[in-house]
This record gives structure tokens, C-alpha cells and sequence, in this order.
């Protein structure tokens, strides 16, 4: 039997290894786009770059350190120059689609950092593993810019796993879904009419504002934004503002709210701040042909007849008057039942001891429909 030489004995020294094989080796090297394994072979084992990450650019030195023992998946047994191809992207890539193979089969929830914003949705990764999540699976409700999820860590579920054409797909919507369902229920068994919650505006319209109560919408309606008049809610309000309110009115999941606190009900204290002969502020806020609508505060408004403007006869209060203007007169007319003040500038100008104009009479009559139609 011949011997064997020196260079065959230190060949069968080292271990055999063949590709797709997973080898186990220490760091000897490690440059900026390389990292070197000793794996035990009469050849090192060579990681480029892109077969250690998905990053592009990354400085591998600030990553691996020499002495790391690490594992990594055989590419070429023989690269060219005679070196070990390695992949540790891959070998994570491959532990990464167990990792979600197994979270398919549970249904678990998973979370990662968005790593793409596509045309078509968002690309995550997992171990190495990449899933795309569709834009319709993204949101519960349309978003036409996903920019604002980059960088960002969510959470999905895997509804497809088929990792052999490469399709992994991801979903956010259910949990959103889930997550609301829950909210809602909770929200609906918490809440009664007459409560104060706060919410959050989430968009605002000409006809009002819908808040975000934190698990369903409610609707605050124009009318009920202030005691006095709101004439366009979105210079009152802005989405993400925050905001206290009434509950007013709940019918099934409809959610009527209100700022129109009865302790800020402007009428509480009325009858005894604005009673027959008090002199009166306020500022002219609407006319019509017949007299002027005057606003004492925000919800209480009084009617200054064109006939109670001056001593001398007017045509009509836009004579004499404008909107936004500042007058002073006397209460003749209050009340409560209705919530009808009538004015008098006239009344001001004439003596006391003076009686006032037979006409008046009918004009307390014009004073309770007029305000009733202009109310309306």
C-alpha cells in the first residue's frame, strides 16, 4: 500500500462541503464590502456585501468583528479564485420564511420596519425575509400617499405564504378592523346622552365637524357648535384639534354631539340681564327690511324694529345701520318663553315722562313673528 503525501494527507484533513450546505466559521477579515471565514475548509469563506444585507452601502466593519463566529450558507464551493462563496442574507432569508411560514400557520401578529415604499404598497422584512403588504391591505380606509410608513415599524398578519414564487403577503387591515370593532364596542357600552367625552377632529365640513371619540365618529352639527351663530366651521376648527363635547343624542351607531353646554346656556341668566327697561350693548348682525337682528352675546339676539331705530321715520334699517355695528338701546320687550327680546334706540332719545307711540302695540305684534321667521 503506498503511502499518501504530504499534500493528500492535509487535503483529507480538511472537511468536505457542498453548496446549499450550512457552514460554521470564525471572522479572520473584515473590510468595508467582504467578511472573511475561516470554516475549516483547505479554502476561506468569502461574504460580499450584498450577501450579508439588504442594506446598500453599509460598512461591514461597524457590523462584524474579527473573532465572531458566525454561520452562513455555501453558495460556490469554488468562487473563480479559489475561495468559498458564502450568503449569510440568505441563510437568514431562509430562517426568516420558517419564521413566517410558522406565523401563517398561527395567524400570530407580526411586526416590522417598513423597508420600501412601493408604487403598489409596502415591503417589510422579517429575518431577511421580505413581505409585501398591497396598498388595499394597508389602512382600513384609502390612502393614496404610503410615504408617511417608511422607516415605520407596524403590525400584519401573513395571509399568503408561498415562498417558492416568491409570494409573502402581508396584511394591516384586519387588525385595524379588529382593533376598531373592539374600540366601538367598547366606546358604545361606555358613553350615554348627556356625557362629556373628548375627541379629536378628524375632518370638517360646511355642515359640521366629525370628532373622533376613539372607536366610532360622532357629528358635530353647525348648529350645535355654539350658542351663537358658527357661519363656517372651518374657521372654528381644524383636523387634530382636540376638543370636549356633548353627548346629545345616540341612535344606533350614529352620534350626535354638542358644545352647547347647558351650564353656558346664555338664556339661564337672561331674564335678569336683559328685563324690560335695562339699557343694553350689542352689535348689529343681520337686517332685514322690517329691523335689525342684535347680537347681546353669542345665542341671545334681540329685535330692534325699523320703527324703534330713530325719532324720524326710516325706510328700511339699512339706512342708518351696518353689519358689525356697535349700539345701545333699551329693552321694551322680553320674552322668555319664546327667547324674544325687542329693542329700542328710540326709546333712549325720548323722555321718560314721554308715552311711547300707539304704534308700538303693533309692533311688539311684527317684533314675535319676525324673530320666529328669522329664526327659522
Amino acid at each position: 500500500m503506498s503511502e499518501l503525501s504530504f499534500e493528500q494527507m492535509l487535503e483529507e484533513s480538511f472537511k468536505t462541503i457542498r453548496t446549499g450546505e450550512v457552514v460554521t466559521g470564525k471572522v479572520i477579515d473584515v473590510k468595508e464590502d467582504e467578511v472573511v471565514l475561516n470554516i475549516g475548509y483547505k479554502s476561506d469563506g468569502i461574504i460580499p456585501r450584498n450577501e450579508y444585507t439588504n442594506e446598500p452601502n453599509v460598512d461591514l466593519t461597524t457590523l462584524v468583528h474579527v473573532g465572531d463566529e458566525m454561520e452562513a450558507k455555501v453558495i460556490k464551493v469554488n468562487d473563480g479564485e479559489g475561495q468559498v462563496a458564502l450568503s449569510y442574507k440568505r441563510l437568514a432569508a431562509d430562517r426568516g420564511n420558517k419564521r413566517l411560514e410558522e406565523a401563517f400557520n398561527n395567524k400570530e401578529v407580526l411586526k416590522a420596519k417598513v423597508t420600501q415604499v412601493l408604487d403598489g404598497g409596502l415591503s417589510v422584512v422579517v429575518d431577511e425575509a421580505r413581505v409585501f403588504i398591497p396598498a388595499s391591505l394597508v389602512s382600513d380606509t384609502y390612502e393614496k400617499d404610503l410615504s408617511k410608513y417608511a422607516g415605520q415599524e407596524i403590525e400584519f398578519v401573513i395571509t399568503e405564504f408561498n415562498p417558492k414564487r416568491r409570494r409573502i403577503i402581508g396584511d394591516r387591515k384586519q387588525l385595524m378592523v379588529a382593533k376598531k370593532a373592539a374600540m366601538q364596542k367598547e366606546l358604545f357600552e361606555r358613553i350615554h346622552v348627556g356625557d362629556t367625552v373628548e375627541g379629536t377632529v378628524k375632518n370638517v365640513t360646511d355642515f359640521g365637524a366629525f370628532i373622533d371619540l376613539g372607536g366610532a365618529d360622532g357629528l358635530l352639527h353647525i348648529s350645535e357648535m355654539s350658542w351663537g351663530r358658527v357661519e363656517n366651521p372651518k374657521k372654528v376648527f381644524k383636523a387634530g384639534d382636540k376638543v370636549k363635547v356633548l353627548i346629545k343624542d345616540i341612535q344606533g351607531e350614529k352620534i350626535a354631539l354638542s358644545l352647547k353646554f347647558p351650564e353656558t346656556n346664555p338664556w339661564v341668566n337672561a331674564a335678569e340681564k336683559y328685563a324690560a327697561g335695562n339699557i343694553v350693548k350689542g352689535r348689529v348682525a343681520r337686517m332685514t327690511d322690517f329691523g335689525a337682528f342684535v347680537e347681546l352675546e353669542p345665542g341671545v339676539d334681540a329685535l330692534l324694529h325699523v320703527s324703534q331705530i330713530a325719532k324720524e321715520h326710516i325706510d328700511k334699517p339699512a339706512d342708518v345701520l351696518k353689519i358689525g355695528q356697535e349700539i345701545e338701546a333699551k329693552v321694551v320687550d322680553f320674552n322668555e318663553a319664546d327667547r324674544k327680546i325687542s329693542l329700542s334706540m328710540k326709546a333712549l332719545l325720548v323722555p321718560e315722562h314721554k308715552e311711547a307711540p300707539a304704534q308700538d302695540e303693533d309692533v311688539a305684534d311684527v317684533d314675535i313673528e319676525a324673530v320666529a321667521n328669522a329664526q327659522e
